[in-house]
């Protein structure tokens, strides 16, 4: 079984912290992707999965060996880099069979492999072309084809579709999806493209500064993040962030108030300062949240820049009176809110318009800690929002 667990690794570069006490304990045909910003410590995690780093502490363990002193060749892994690095000289057969040929393999045998990947990355009738008469995508093939020959208990993949353009990487995205359903081996895949994390992964694996923030299913992580950094990474466009104070009745902010009792949540008290987060698409025109059942109170605002994206337009909101929209204004504060709305919608730039939250897609975190608090205060209703008195609101 190729289960691949990470038992308190730690590598540091001097004094840099590059991985800090990382656990990860991955099973048998799972597809886990590390995913974070660049430096984060993400490949540097894989590298020491694959042998390529020594850990300066912890261990590493792949199925049921513990191969932290082990080199790359005796750990049953397959890597496939960003780079493809193909040999130009040698034709696709070659290419692919390379490793099994220096393994002094059988021709049978090497025949057999090469022809059972090629036929998984769906490379038959290329295996005379050399590399230079193909695409990105089909050399991207080739290089996950020489990976296959191994038949490795693990799959490491180092960004391998970062240098495709966008339309390619949408595609090989699908491919890898299917070679996964095919092969049921263990997949550990390296980007800090959140959409290829999302979309392929049945769980993510967050990192920030070399230490593991959250691990999950990624709706999971989209929609109870463990804390702000995760919160603010996973979703594009990100999380709005608004600070606030807790008072009896909810979260008051500079702008506008959020309903709930603070009494249903453990260890909140009145007094306490939280961060409020809300995705743009769970802020919603006042006259488009007829059928939102627990929205909040209206909120002014206008409307200062759009970006229209084809299947729906960013508008970026000013609260307040008192608005600095200079060039100077460093990063996103109480007075800014970020809203998606459908593409017809009729709001221009610099139009007054008033907007409500949905408060069931609230999220609630320590200002301090960052840690998350509670996701959704739509069922912490206070005594002025029981159902009978939204009822009312809502008509």
């Amino acid at each position: 079984m190729a289960r691949v667990k990470l038992d308190g690794v730690t590598k540091r570069y001097g004094d840099v912290m590059a991985v800090n006490d990382m656990n990860l304990d991955i099973e048998h045909g799972e597809f886990i992707t590390l995913v974070g910003p660049s430096g984060c410590g993400k490949s540097t995690t894989m590298e020491t999965v694959s042998g390529l780093t020594r850990p300066t502490e912890g261990k590493v363990y792949i199925g049921d060996r513990e191969v932290t002193n082990l080199p790359p060749k005796d750990r049953g892994i397959a890597m496939v880099f960003q780079n493809i690095a193909l040999f130009p000289h040698l034709d696709v057969y070659d290419n692919i069979s390379f490793g099994l040929r220096l393994r002094d393999y059988e021709k049978e045998e090497i025949d057999r492999r090469v022809e059972k990947a090629a036929s998984i990355v769906q490379l038959e009738g290329m295996l005379d072309r050399m590399p230079d008469e193909m695409s990105g995508g089909q050399r991207q093939r080739v290089a996950i084809a020489r990976a296959l020959v191994r038949e490795p208990d693990v799959f490491l993949m180092d960004e391998p579709l970062a240098n495709l353009d966008a339309k390619l990487r949408v595609t090989m995205r699908t491919e890898l999806q299917r070679l996964h359903k095919e092969l049921d081996t263990t997949i550990l895949y390296v980007t800090h493209n959140q959409e290829e994390a999302m979309t392929m992964s049945d769980r993510i694996a967050v990192i920030d500064s070399g230490e593991l923030q959250q691990i999950a299913p990624p709706l999971t992580c989209y929609n109870e993040p463990a804390n702000l950094f995760v919160a603010g990474f996973i979703g594009s466009p990100a999380m709005n962030f608004i600070e606030g104070e807790v008072v009896q009745n909810g979260l008051e902010t500079e702008n506008f108030m959020i309903e709930f009792d603070p009494g249903k949540i453990d260890g909140v008290g009145v007094g306490d300062h939280l961060t409020m987060g809300i995705r743009p698409e769970d802020v919603h025109p006042v006259e488009k949240a007829g059928n939102l059942a627990h929205g909040s109170d209206t909120i002014e605002a206008w409307a200062d820049v759009l970006e229209p994206m084809g299947d729906e337009i960013f508008v970026y909101l000013l609260l307040g009176e008192d608005v600095d929209t200079s060039m100077e204004a460093e990063g996103a504060t109480s007075n800014e809110l970020l809203m998606s709305v459908d593409p017809d919608s009729p709001i221009k730039e610099d139009d007054e318009i008033e907007v409500v939250i949905d408060r069931t897609q609230v999220h609630l975190f320590d200002t301090e800690s960052g840690e998350a608090v509670t996701h959704g205060v739509a069922s912490l209703a206070t005594e002025s929002t029981t159902p009978g008195s939204e009822a009312e609101t809502d008509d």
